[in-house]
C-alpha cells in the first residue's frame, strides 16, 4: 500500500502543502504507528489514504481517486479524531452505517448485517448502550462507537486517527486486544496516529516518524525511537530507556 501527495496548485488545492513526496509502504497484517508534532501532516496522511483528500497515488496500486467510493469502504475503515453526528442517531444505527458499503442498493439490512452488528456491540463493550442516542454519550463513548463502527466494516485495512483519546484504559486495552484480533484472522492492516510514544512502543509492528509533511524515519521501535531521532523530529530533547524490572520502554522530555 502507498500513497504520493506531492504538493501542486497552492489557489487551486490549499491543503496540496500538508505533505510533501510522502511514500508509504505497509505489509499485510502489520500494525504501523505514526508519530510527530502537530502540523506534521499526520492526520492528512491518514485522510489521504482513506480517499477523502485527492492524492496523486494511492492504495493497492491504484489512485484512490480514480475508485469508486463504495469500492474503496469495503477495504478501508477510517475513524478520525472526532466527529459529530448532526441527527440523533442511536448506537445501533451509527455501527450499522459501517455495513453501507456491503448493502445493496436499498440499503437495507441483512442477517449477515445483523450478525456483525450484534458482534461489534458486544466486542465494544456496547450492548447496554446500543438503544441511546450517540450525542447524550461521553467523549469515550463516542470514540468505542466510531471505533466499533469501523470494525463494522470488515475492511482490509483501518485508518485510526488517536484511536485511544477519550479511552479509559479499559478500553485502551480492549481496543488492542480487538486489532490482535483481526490481524490475526483477517490479516487486517491498522496505521495509527498517536502522540503517544509509549503506546506506539509497546504495540507497534513498525513506526513512523514524520515531521513538516515528510516521513523522517520508518523501521521498527528500537530503530526509530532513538534519543537522537525523536530530539531532532520534535525539536526537544527526550531521554529513551527502558523501566527497571519489566524492561518497558519509557521516554521523558528533558529540561534544556
Amino acid at each position: 500500500m502507498s500513497a504520493r501527495y506531492d504538493g501542486g496548485d497552492r489557489a487551486k488545492a490549499p491543503q496540496a502543502e500538508a505533505l510533501a513526496e510522502v511514500s508509504l509502504t505497509v505489509l499485510q497484517g502489520e500494525r504501523v504507528f505514526v508519530l510527530g508534532p502537530n502540523g506534521a501532516g499526520k492526520s492528512t496522511l491518514l485522510r489521504v489514504l482513506a480517499g477523502t483528500l485527492r492524492p496523486h497515488a494511492g492504495l493497492f496500486g491504484a489512485r484512490i481517486s480514480e475508485r469508486e467510493r463504495r469500492e474503496v469502504a469495503r477495504e478501508v475503515a477510517f475513524v478520525a479524531q472526532s466527529e459529530e453526528v448532526r441527527f440523533a442517531f442511536s448506537v445501533r444505527q451509527v455501527i450499522l452505517m459501517g455495513r453501507a458499503p456491503h448493502q445493496e442498493g436499498w440499503m437495507r439490512p441483512s442477517s449477515e448485517d445483523a450478525r456483525v452488528l450484534d458482534d461489534v456491540l458486544r466486542r465494544f463493550d456496547l450492548e447496554s448502550l446500543a438503544e441511546r442516542c450517540v450525542d447524550q454519550l461521553s467523549g469515550g463513548e463516542k470514540k468505542r462507537v466510531a471505533i466499533a463502527r469501523a470494525f463494522a466494516q470488515t475492511p482490509r485495512v483501518l485508518l485510526l486517527d488517536e484511536p485511544t483519546a477519550f479511552l479509559d484504559v479499559h478500553h485502551q486495552v480492549l481496543l488492542f486486544a480487538e486489532l490482535d484480533g483481526v490481524a490475526a484472522t483477517n490479516a487486517t492492516t491498522s496505521i495509527i496516529v498517536t502522540h503517544d510514544l509509549q503506546l506506539a512502543a509497546a504495540q507497534a509492528s513498525r513506526v513512523v516518524l514524520m515531521k513538516a509533511g515528510r516521513v523522517v524515519a520508518e523501521g521498527t521501535v528500537d530503530e526509530v525511537l532513538t534519543d537522537r531521532r525523536l530530539e531532532e523530529t520534535f525539536d526537544w530533547p527526550i531521554a529513551a530507556g527502558r523501566v527497571e524490572g519489566t524492561g518497558e520502554r519509557a521516554f521523558v522530555p528533558r529540561r534544556r
